[in-house]
């Protein structure tokens, strides 16, 4: 009976580890993403329309 309470309290630090793993990521994940929809929409802010010929620029 005591190995398997020793096998119970074992696994619930492996998982508790794990979760403390997934949490942890969680926040640098979601600002990856973030930066990654924020990069994707400002490239297409700053292209043009399909078939509009952007104005060159004088160089003086």
């Amino acid at each position: 009976m005591k190995k398997k309470a020793q096998s119970i309290i074992e696994y619930t630090i492996l998982i508790s580890i794990i979760a403390a793993a997934f949490i942890a990521m969680h926040q640098y994940v979601y600002r990856a993403i973030n930066a990654r929809l924020k990069q994707v929409q400002d490239e297409l802010y700053e292209s043009p329309e399909p078939g509009v010929e952007t104005p060159e620029t004088p160089s003086g």
